[in-house]
């Protein structure tokens, strides 16, 4: 526990120094205690609320020499991305020790949950292009945003202030990269759209990892001067070679195919102390795997999902506080070769109310979710916020709450020769406990939390005795999970250009190593110590740069350290960019059985037209 130590002594002698500062001139930057997290339905501005929540700007995501949503959030301590290879083709989310099924993504609020699996989560990543900021939500969050909100949320907020512009971009490098898009942005008198197409291609770094992803994407809004409606459609498709993403077997040559598709309706009502917010939408999933690339009568397996989804998200002020409620209807359907077919109505009702109390510097926020679904019974998530202003800019937090999820169809039903679902599987429950300490000013960002989760019924793929057995779907009885993450970032100026330095780390013990690894599939490969930082400088006018670390422990033991790097040149309308990722040619595998690409390298041109 020496890192441990040694990191909170270093936020506690900086949040002192800078304390102690405060009659010192402030460096006039963007702050983000300003930015209102709106993904619930009570609008908090990002100081004020009472949870672990870490923010990705656009502006720290143009520098983070990222290429997809998922190399961003590797770049946040206690988020566990595993990627089987490149270009976003396919990638599970994990927060804080918990499964791929136990993260809800959403995109501006909507929830992109796939009752199939989990493994579909981050098929909705939209292109960096069009992002606003990525909110990282941790901990229980199963009141704010229902059952797969097990240990997290993770909420895509595109960008809303349009110009008038075109911006075109050209990327070409290792592996046979080739990636090109057009963003175009159109602001008129009564209306706002924002349109990106983009095309990603690689013939693969090693045999069978060829990629051919296409990403669409458009936000409008209508009738602006009046009751603005906005609308919001997303379509991605990958198409690439999956080689040993499910077996070892290296003559099979496995081939899947995605689609991902969004299309919501918003629209806002205010009056002075009433906000309601409904949104009708239809979320469609497909997934096409062979399991023989060149034989596809061999195993073929699709699936194809349906969500359409109504919800009303409201808050009200009153002299004793704010109430936030809420109604989420859904229905699902599932049409599958292997898994059969499946309906599922799920309806979900949110109260909340936050009250602020000691000149207003405690505040508290019980609340409840309670969900109904078809095919399981009904199920309330209770939990509270707690939260204390020490000075302005330093508060204390906690949290507790009950947290849920109902399998998935794949869990329940999927067979394949080495797999069996399990129809009989109960649900997963826990209960979770957070507290935590975080300094917020315009050059000094730094947090430090400790949290504690004890679940019950968690599922794993799980061979009982040997080896030799099938994988079955298994309820693991209880498992007690406990973390420290602690987040640090300050800015500070060179020659009048803004730097960035910005590190985060995180620990996390389980107690499931009592089972056998070989008979585990999922569980006993968190990460047991993840160390990232990231140095984002500009020394020369047109010239910025960036330099990102990753070191990651899991529980299997093993260990890696992975540089990335970005170099970007400003020239009016024109940026050339060169960005090297792994460049010290590290060999690890963050998922099953696929070794990571090498060492490699994208350039890039992008022109805007204005």
């Amino acid at each position: 526990m020496t890192r441990i130590t040694l990191l909170i002594s270093f936020i506690l002698v900086a949040t002192n120094q800078l304390t102690a500062q405060t009659e010192q001139p402030i460096i006039k930057t963007d702050s983000l205690k300003e930015v209102i997290i709106s993904s619930t339905r009570i609008d908090l501005p990002f100081k004020e609320n009472s949870r672990t929540i870490n923010i990705m700007s656009s502006e720290a995501i143009k520098r983070s020499a990222a290429v997809t949503v998922s190399e961003v959030l590797q770049q946040i301590a206690g988020v566990d991305v595993r990627r089987r290879g490149t270009g976003g083709s396919q990638a599970d989310l994990f927060i804080r020790g918990g499964g791929f099924d136990q993260t809800l993504l959403l995109i501006d609020g909507i929830k992109m949950d796939d009752a199939q699996t989990g493994h579909h989560s981050l098929n909705a990543a939209l292109p960096l292009e069009v992002i606003k900021r990525i909110e990282i939500i941790k901990g229980p969050a199963a009141r704010v945003f229902g059952q797969n909100a097990f240990t997290g949320a993770i909420n895509i907020v595109t960008k809303s202030n349009v110009d008038n512009s075109v911006s075109a971009n050209l990327e070409t490098g290792s592996f046979g990269q080739l990636n090109g898009s057009i963003t175009a942005g159109s602001k008129l008198e009564n209306s706002s759209h924002l349109i990106h197409i983009g095309k990603m291609t690689s013939e693969g770094y090693r045999n069978n990892t060829d990629y051919d992803n296409t990403n669409l994407f458009l936000k409008s809004v209508f009738n602006k001067n009046k009751q603005a409606i906005e609308m919001i459609t997303t379509f991605s498709e990958r198409k690439f070679g999956a080689e040993n993403f499910y077996t070892t077997n290296p003559t099979f040559n496995e081939y899947e195919e995605t689609q991902n598709s969004l299309v919501a309706f918003t629209t806002t009502f205010k009056s002075n102390n009433l906000k309601i917010q409904p949104r009708i939408y239809w979320k469609r999933n497909q997934d096409i795997f062979l399991l023989k690339r060149f034989e596809p009568e061999f195993f073929r397996n699709i699936h194809i999902s349906n969500k359409i989804g109504a919800e009303a998200n409201a808050s009200y002020t009153s002299t004793i506080g704010i109430t936030g409620f809420g109604i989420d209807l859904s229905q699902t359907y599932l049409r599958s070769n292997n898994l059969g077919q499946h309906n599922r109505f799920m309806a979900t009702a949110f109260l909340e109310h936050r009250f602020q109390l000691a000149n207003n510097r405690l505040d508290i926020t019980p609340g409840v979710a309670m969900t109904y679904f078809s095919d399981f019974k009904f199920n309330a998530f209770p939990g509270v916020d707690i939260g204390f202003d020490i000075t302005n800019n330093l508060k204390a937090y906690g949290n507790i709450g009950f947290t849920y999820r109902i399998p998935t169809y794949t869990d329940l039903y999927y067979t394949d020769p080495r797999t069996n679902g399990n129809a009989d599987l109960e649900p997963e429950e826990a209960f979770a406990q957070e507290i935590g300490i975080k300094y917020n000013d315009l050059k000094f960002r730094a947090s430090l939390s400790v949290f504690n989760r004890d679940a019950q019924n968690l599922i794993d793929y799980i061979r009982p005795n040997t080896i030799e057995e099938i994988f079955t779907a298994t309820n693991i009885a209880e498992v007690n999970t406990k973390g420290l993450e602690v987040d640090v970032a300050y800015k500070f100026k060179i020659n009048n250009f803004n730097q960035t330095f910005a590190f985060g780390y995180s620990y996390l013990e389980d107690d499931i190593l009592e089972q056998n690894e070989e008979l585990s599939r999922y569980a006993l490969n968190t990460l047991k110590h993840h160390y990232t930082t990231r140095l984002s400088t500009q020394l020369l006018k047109n010239l910025s740069q960036s330099i990102i670390y990753k070191y990651a422990e899991r529980t299997t033991g093993q260990t890696y350290n992975v540089w990335d790097a970005s170099i970007m040149l400003q020239l009016k309308q024109v940026e050339l960019s060169v960005t090297a990722s792994n460049i010290f040619d590290a060999d690890y595998i963050e998922s099953g059985f696929t070794p990571m690409p090498p060492s490699n390298v994208l350039f890039g041109l992008r022109y805007t037209f204005k």
